[in-house]
């Protein structure tokens, strides 16, 4: 082994301890978030504890409805948005395995034989011709190369890569919360739609009844052919209402077939009831809040790794260290092809520095501590947008609440009302455009209580959707 040999050798294990020694950029910290210690709306409601949350992201059995628990479990195989931000997230995971690659020499092999012939020259002074030899030469070995990460450059892609698979992670999650947020709605709104079906049957069964006692009395001379005409348009408005009631229904079904990824003439749902709407639900304080909503924890990881490609931008102002070697045989005869004689190897280490580029690294490093200020920014905002769901959802559950209460007051008044009006009319006391009045009224109220009802329900789903649905960043 001759001397530079030797001092090639000695220089590799110096090579290898500085490997990694150094990541130039940015370490990251997490920003600050402008949270507050309490909720504005929270009222009587206080933080769940611990138990109250480790039903972990099943949340939709707070409401106890089979139906809607067997039509979220269809979600998972079967929701395209959720197959997307899985297949997302998959490709995150590749560019993982990708930059990891990197921190580990590569290795080839190669073999090849080649045939070829030299020209034929003569030589003008003697006349003698030489060359046109038939020559075939074998060639085999294998070669490496490593850069070795001296500045960080490989570890901090490898690092902006997690936190982007992080943010993946977190991403499907999102993408999970919101479809089952969006069934849940749908699911509610189509039993809030057949309660306002059946709702307006009833109406037409008691309208009918009214028009038969404008009938009687029209037909023993007691009113006018008026009242039954009244009590006819009464009659068929709330017939045009009913058929009405048809659409909403059929297109809460196509929505929710939408969701669970079938063609809406693959589903069909029966008919059923509103449940009850839970008492309380599981309530987290404004801090915990950046660890459990999978869009927030998703911007930060996003935060995270622009951070890290500051450093890989910064490590291009310094100089690339990559040490390769090449073995193998050569040898013109094919008998002593794999022999010590036709053996040939190299190693060595390269440096690369770029001197000049005209600015073109100061502006790599400005444009990824730009998106770094963006993500930061976005990160904020997404964390206020977060609050201010949760605080608008508590409001509305709050003032709903009260809503329902004297809604349902209404609702019994204006019932009794237009009982006390046909009993009236009966005696002749009053018109039957009194009666129409009171029906009119008690319509009205009843589509209101169950509009509230719907309201409340929306945001219910909408408070667990704006807390994480019980999701907790792993």
């Amino acid at each position: 082994m001759t001397t530079s040999t030797r001092r090639t050798w000695r220089l590799l294990p110096l090579v290898l301890l500085l490997g990694g020694c150094m990541a130039v950029g940015p370490d990251y910290r997490r920003p600050d978030a402008p949270v507050s210690a309490d909720w504005k709306q929270a009222g009587l409601w206080k933080p769940a504890t611990p138990q109250g949350l480790d039903r972990g992201d099943a949340w939709w059995t707070v409401f106890d409805d089979p139906g809607l628990d067997a039509l979220v479990a269809a979600i998972e195989p079967s929701n395209q948005n959720i197959r997307a931000a899985e297949a997302q997230y998959r490709q995150a995971l590749a560019l993982i395995t990708q930059a990891r690659a990197g921190l580990f020499p590569t290795l080839g092999a190669s073999a090849q034989a080649t045939r070829s012939q030299a020209p034929a020259t003569t030589n003008p002074r003697t006349g003698i011709t030489t060359g046109g030899n038939t020559l075939t030469a074998q060639d085999a070995g294998v070669n490496t190369s490593w850069e070795i990460d001296l500045w960080g450059r490989i570890a901090r892609t490898l690092e902006a890569n997690e936190a982007s698979a992080q943010a993946s992670a977190a991403d499907l999650a999102a993408a999970r919360l919101s479809a089952r947020a969006a069934l849940a709605q749908a699911w509610f709104q189509l039993r809030v739609a057949e309660r306002r079906a059946a709702l307006l049957a009833d109406t037409v069964e008691a309208n009918q009844r009214a028009l038969r006692i404008a009938e009687n009395r029209h037909a023993a001379g007691v009113v006018p052919r008026a009242d039954v005409i009244q009590a006819q348009s009464q009659l068929a408005s709330a017939q045009a209402q009913l058929i009405d009631t048809d659409i909403p229904r059929a297109q809460l079904q196509h929505a929710i077939a939408l969701l669970v990824g079938r063609p809406p003439a693959a589903l069909d749902i029966a008919p059923g009831t509103l449940p009850t709407l839970p008492a309380q639900l599981p309530l987290v304080l404004p801090s915990t809040l950046l660890e459990r909503r999978p869009d927030i924890a998703a911007a930060e990881r996003r935060v995270a790794a622009a951070n890290a490609q500051v450093g890989v931008a910064t490590a291009a102002w310094f100089p690339t260290l990559t040490l390769s070697g090449a073995a193998g045989f050569r040898s013109t005869d094919l008998s002593n092809w794999i022999t010590a004689p036709a053996r040939y190897w190299s190693l060595g280490p390269s440096f690369a520095l770029t001197l000049f580029d005209a600015g073109r690294r100061r502006g790599v490093i400005d444009q990824n501590a730009a998106i770094y200020d963006q993500r930061v920014a976005q990160y904020r905002q997404t964390v206020l947008a977060a609050l201010v769901e949760v605080e608008d959802n508590l409001v509305a559950l709050r003032v709903l609440a009260d809503e329902a209460i004297a809604q349902a007051r209404a609702v019994d008044l204006a019932r009794q009302a237009l009982q006390i009006t046909l009993n009236q009319y009966k005696a002749g006391l009053v018109g039957f455009s009194n009666v129409v009045t009171a029906q009119t009224s008690l319509l009205s109220a009843e589509q209101a209580a169950l509009s509230v009802a719907g309201r409340q329900f929306d945001a219910a789903v909408l408070l667990v959707r704006a807390l994480g649905g019980g999701w907790s960043q792993p």
